[in-house]
């Protein structure tokens, strides 16, 4: 063994020295070693150095978001509403389509596709952006084509943001009409059944950029009267509300009958982060839970009330808005104490009501619930209202924020990007989105507190990465990054499932 061993070293080095060019860079090395010096690296100036980069860097995508706000608010501005406004515009499903007569279908027409590297060699236009609408939002309805209308002029600046920085991605404006334009044009392709679900007003960028941060309780009825499809409704709407949640918010979700449940007793009376696991484990546990006994509004109420407010006296959770979100077929008894005890005058928790079922036996009451608690009322009778009643609480959470023209910046928490598409992306990138609301600044409806929508630009965490070389750091350094809310963003072992 000892003899194949050595036998084994003389060949391995040979090979090595022959290959390897180590002969060569000794010649070299010596050349000029005496102008060579070794200096230490100061772990505190490189860290300078990067984190300068990265803003740098960042700095520049925040500017280009930016100027798209800008753009779209000015051109809504000067934009007066035409209810017989006709305009064709470049459908993403539709472009490059040719009807049985060899003509383009109407929104489609001829739209020239290249692949391009810089997007994963995906066929895209460069000139050009268009426009996707999701299946269930009318593609030719009026207000519809007045807010894309007034989105054409997003077209110049999406140009002359990649002109100066050729770094850029995808960018994007998601309407609150439900729209989405976005740059580079793409042809955008429908799942297995023909429909297109993705709707980026459900998107998180969108969601977390349209509404500050917020805590939130989820009071749900859980007495008999709630069997059967009621219940099925309820528990999509809880999911539906979780899935507006995110990082930056906190939340609980209570069943009620004639006594209070927590689903999860160990955060009995505290709020938590909405984080994923979080929400993917209160989805796990309101499935599981089941009717009984009548329902008994009051004590529920109360103990709501009391979490919010404790968080609110000690500090603790998002320090900003607050709301219950109140899910029932209907409110009988008198709720009326509570409110005055708890809320009034000051109502610094909103709260929504969702009447769920057929029947408006209660309408009245539930809407009284919300109209005097600054909240909004939604009645929900099948399955495939949920989604749309829903997000009508982040445009009442929104209000306050449009109205004082709080243009926040927000960076989403690092996601899987499919390249935004269920194409032959074989690149599932991990990328984080910058995002800032749209207002209408119309003197008109300025009070009113009106969302235009939300344009932003996703960043590959790649791209970030390359600014902290490994070279720089030594064999075993890395760098890693981590946001606001102590998720890592970036790190070489960050691997997405």
């Amino acid at each position: 063994v000892q003899q194949w061993a050595s036998v084994f070293s003389v060949e391995l080095q040979d090979f090595t020295t022959k290959f390897s060019g180590s002969l060569l860079l000794q010649k070299k090395l010596k050349d000029v070693e005496s102008i060579i010096r070794i200096v230490e690296v100061n772990g505190a100036d490189l860290l300078r150095d990067y984190s300068e980069e990265i803003e740098r860097m960042l700095g520049s995508k925040m500017k280009s978001v930016k100027r798209l706000a800008e753009s779209a608010e000015d051109a809504d501005l000067y934009h007066e509403f035409n209810t017989s406004l006709q305009f064709d515009y470049y459908n993403s499903m539709l472009i490059n389509t040719i009807d049985e007569n060899g003509n383009y279908v109407e929104l489609g027409g001829e739209f020239p596709l290249e692949e391009n590297e810089h997007f994963n060699n995906l066929p895209v236009n460069t000139l050009q952006s268009n426009i996707q609408v999701p299946t269930n939002v009318y593609n030719k309805d009026p207000k519809l084509l007045n807010a894309i209308y007034n989105s054409e002029a997003l077209n110049d600046v999406y140009i002359n943001n990649f002109q100066r920085d050729p770094t850029l991605t995808w960018q994007y404006f998601g309407s609150s009409f439900g729209f989405f334009r976005i740059y580079p044009g793409i042809k955008w392709t429908p799942d297995t059944n023909g429909v297109v679900a993705f709707d980026c007003r459900n998107r998180n960028w969108y969601i977390q950029a349209a509404t500050s941060p917020k805590d939130i309780i989820i009071m749900v009825d859980i007495s008999g009267s709630m069997k059967g499809l009621k219940m099925t409704i309820a528990k999509h709407t809880i999911n539906t509300i979780l899935d507006t949640l995110g990082e930056n918010d906190f939340v609980n979700v209570i069943a009620y009958t004639d006594y209070v449940r927590y689903v999860e007793p160990c955060f009995r009376g505290t709020l938590v982060q909405a984080d994923l696991d979080n929400r993917e484990h209160f989805k796990l546990l309101v499935e599981e839970l089941h009717v009984k006994g009548e329902a008994k509004i009051k004590n529920a109420m109360k103990e709501s009330f009391k979490i919010l407010n404790e968080a609110r006296m000690n500090g603790q959770g998002s320090m900003c808005n607050q709301a219950i979100m109140l899910i029932t077929d209907g409110a009988m008894e008198d709720f009326e104490s509570v409110f005055e005890e708890f809320n009034w005058p000051e109502r610094r928790v909103r709260v929504f009501t969702y009447l769920i079922g057929r029947e408006m036996t209660f309408a009245q009451n539930t809407q009284w619930i919300a109209c005097n608690n600054k909240g909004y009322y939604t009645h929900i009778s099948t399955l495939a209202d949920v989604q749309e009643n829903v997000m009508e609480y982040l445009h009442v959470l929104s209000r306050p924020m449009v109205i004082n023209h709080d243009h926040d910046i927000i960076w989403t928490e690092a996601y899987m990007d499919t390249v935004l598409f269920n194409t032959k992306a074989q690149s599932l990138l991990l990328m984080t989105s910058v995002a800032m609301p749209v207002f209408s600044k119309k003197k008109e409806t300025l009070s009113h507190g009106i969302l235009l929508g939300v344009v932003g630009t996703d960043i590959p965490l790649m791209e970030v990465m390359k600014l902290a070389p490994r070279y720089m750091l030594g064999a075993h350094g890395y760098a890693f990054l981590l946001n606001n809310n102590g998720y890592i963003l970036a790190h070489p072992d960050l691997r997405p499932l």
